[in-house]
């Protein structure tokens, strides 16, 4: 990103450091040589590499933002951002795991958690000795949160937790998971309260297992409670206080999916450059017609938008500034972006883009969930619309 911006008028400097660019290095390697061979086939098996995620462990890109008294990278947004874009232009899926671990469950345990509770979680998260979940939505609460129907009643040292959480990443396989449960009145933003639930606990299982367009190698289940008995002590921060907890988690996985998506957009237009120059019709290189390379102009330049856009709200959340809003408008538009870009790569492909031996069929497939997950794209424009209307 050297050709990016600096020393805007906004004051945002977005060079690229020597930690992101060494990150940069690391997450592109791995990728090429752990994730790429296998994409395909662990796609069409709807297979979720839990070892990929020990080695990722390893590399410290599993608790990039935890610092390294708790055994992680000790990294900031800008180079976490960096790991998702580069493991997401190679798949998606694992792009959406390594974002959701981080920035969901351990980035909740992180800002909220007490040091005892930081202590006994975070170094198992961030080196995915552990890998985490994070449960608000429900079957009928997707956007209206404050709806929930899990409750957890006190019960002496316990909470008693009863109910469902749906369209959980890692909901299965997960060792430990925050969970938003209602421990108050429906639709009060204050009867909300966050737990973590170890893997183990009687109580507490998976249920289905969505059979997915994309993403299908990141693993999205039910997590089903059952009269669950959860100790007092594993309550992040206040009873009450958890609604408020995961709309600040939220502007943050906001980023994680606009850097999701800017790596899968990433991917998409850069196969369909290299295939565009590649394809011959008439005696030259489609890149040649301007069909064609005006599509890769308008790719290119909604990218690089993007990008910006990305990394003027990493920046605000490293220097922990408000970021609302930035966040939103970067996973509503980069989003929007990784869709435009893989459909656009899809028919620059032409038939070959419609089948299973070209890549761009799958960033097609996998795009769509990031309009969609951690707010809906119309769900972005009211968050963005209510900044400004202040």
């Amino acid at each position: 990103m050297d050709h990016l911006l600096t020393d805007s008028p906004a004051g945002y400097d977005f060079s690229t450091s020597e930690n992101q660019k060494m990150i940069g290095r690391m997450a592109k390697d791995f990728a090429e040589k752990h994730i790429k061979p296998n994409v395909m086939e662990w796609d069409e098996a709807q297979h979720f590499p839990v070892d990929l995620f020990k080695q990722l462990g390893e590399t410290g890109m599993m608790g990039v933002l935890v610092p390294e008294e708790y055994g992680g990278s000790g990294f900031g947004y800008a180079e976490y951002v960096t790991v998702i874009s580069e493991i997401a232009k190679v798949c998606g899926s694992i792009g959406l795991s390594v974002a959701a671990h981080n920035s969901l469950c351990t980035g909740h345990i992180l800002a909220f958690a007490n040091e005892e509770q930081k202590q006994r979680w975070l170094p198992k998260l961030a080196t995915a000795e552990w890998i985490g979940a994070w449960g608000l939505t429900e079957a009928n609460t997707g956007s209206d949160a404050m709806r929930m129907a899990t409750t957890a009643v006190l019960d002496g040292d316990h909470y008693i937790v009863n109910g469902s959480k749906n369209w959980i990443t890692h909901g299965k396989t997960g060792n430990i998971a925050v969970v938003m449960v209602r421990t108050g009145e429906k639709g009060d933003s204050k009867g909300i309260s966050a737990l973590v639930v170890e893997r183990g606990t009687p109580g507490f299982s998976a249920g289905k297992k969505e059979n997915k367009l994309g993403m299908r190698a990141s693993e999205t289940t039910e997590m089903i409670f059952d009269n669950c008995r959860v100790p007092k002590e594993n309550l992040l921060g206040a009873e009450g206080d958890g609604f408020k907890q995961a709309m600040k988690v939220l502007d943050g996985g906001r980023i994680s999916i606009a850097a999701l998506s800017l790596g899968i957009a990433k991917g998409a237009f850069e196969a369909a450059v290299a295939y565009s120059k590649e394809r011959h019709q008439f005696g030259q290189p489609i890149s040649n017609f301007q069909g064609i390379a005006f599509k890769l102009a308008d790719m290119a330049t909604e990218i690089e938008a993007a990008e910006l856009l990305i990394m003027q709200a990493a920046d605000l959340k490293n220097r922990h500034l408000p970021v609302t809003k930035q966040s939103a408008m970067a996973k509503y538009y980069a989003s929007e972006v990784a869709v435009r870009c893989a459909n656009e790569a899809v028919q620059i492909f032409g038939g070959y883009g419609y089948t299973k031996d070209f890549p761009v069929e799958k960033y097609y497939r996998d795009a769509k969930l990031c309009t969609i997950g951690e707010g809906t794209s119309e769900i972005q424009k009211i968050v963005i619309s209510r900044e400004v209307l202040k």
